[in-house]
């Protein structure tokens, strides 16, 4: 009997990152092939070419908000569909090798965004050095792992000074606390099944940039309760100045009626909606509300549907 072959999921590497750590927290996915690659649309190219089954690619920092290059391959350049949502908690550490000191560095490297949520601390602790750009934290810590100097750092995780056998000069150095990134896993096609606390993620393009387009937009949401936990507005990039379309992340699922008629709205009025798919959330919030505002729909669904029982055959 042949043994089936373990999922192929690709994420950004080298190992070490936040990514990586994330990724191995699910079990499921610690469990399946890993296939590392250089950038997130790295990792998306190879979902859409069918090199890996899955992808896993970071969407979001509580503290930098979206991760655009993410949204917007996404949004523009791929037709992947989200199967989950990961929140890791995230902890910063200013890393070197064995002997060096704080007061010696002259360049700290990082991916841009990780030494954007440690600007304060950098600012003040290690104003001398040089802030260089790195692929991922990960690649930071091994590049200054491979540096002789005694003068350069990286912000990267703790596995990643394990890893590369590099000293935590200090820990936990972010500017703020509860620093959380939220990643999403992508597969070429299919929706996961409804649970009950789930976010649907979509694309609205503008059938015109005109006064009120945007409201037209939300009040569909509005009118049916539905709860948005976040709205991008993002450049089409081939329409010039002014030209966005909106990035919308709600509570729900397409499989719940209500959600569903918002969505159906939505594509009669606008013309063009993406869908980025349904998937179960993180975190274990009670969607009270959305339950509410689905009992009151399924209920004018009804009254509607026993008036139009009643409608007189025609007589023609």
């Amino acid at each position: 009997m042949d043994t089936p072959s373990r999922p192929r999921v690709g994420f950004l590497g080298p190992l070490g990152t936040f990514t990586e750590q994330a990724l191995k927290g699910q079990p499921d996915l610690a469990a399946a092939e890993h296939v590392l690659y250089r950038t997130m649309p790295d990792v998306l190219d190879a979902v859409e070419q069918g090199e890996v089954d899955l992808g896993f690619v970071a969407i979001e920092n509580s503290i930098e908000g979206a991760v655009n290059l993410t949204q917007d391959e996404l949004a523009f350049n791929h037709h992947l569909l989200i199967q989950r949502e990961v929140v890791l908690d995230i902890e910063h550490c200013l890393v070197a090798p064995r002997g060096t000191a704080i007061a010696d560095l002259k360049a700290v490297l990082s991916i841009p965004v990780a030494t954007a949520q440690c600007h304060s601390y950098l600012r003040r602790t290690v104003p001398q050095a040089d802030l260089k750009a790195a692929n991922s934290t990960a690649e930071a810590a091994r590049i200054v792992s491979e540096d002789a100097s005694g003068a350069v750092a990286a912000v990267a995780p703790r596995a990643s000074a394990e890893l590369y056998g590099l000293d935590i000069l200090a820990a936990d150095i972010g500017d703020h606390p509860g620093n959380q990134t939220r990643f999403v896993v992508v597969a070429r096609e299919g929706i996961p099944a409804r649970t009950g606390h789930d976010r649907t993620a979509i694309v609205v393009y503008q059938r015109a940039d005109e006064p009120g387009s945007l409201i037209s937009i939300l009040q569909e949401f509005a009118a049916r309760r539905i709860n948005l936990s976040n709205l991008l507005s993002r450049p089409t990039k081939d329409g010039g100045l002014g030209d966005y379309c909106f990035v919308i992340y709600a509570d729900g699922h397409i499989a719940d009626e209500l959600l569903a008629d918002a969505l159906r709205e939505l594509r009669a009025k606008q013309g063009h909606v993406k869908f980025l798919g349904s998937y179960p959330a993180a975190g274990a919030q009670a969607p009270s509300a959305r339950k509410h505002a689905d009992d009151r729909w399924r209920s004018a669904d009804d009254w509607v549907t026993s008036l139009q029982r009643s409608v007189r055959p025609s007589v023609n």
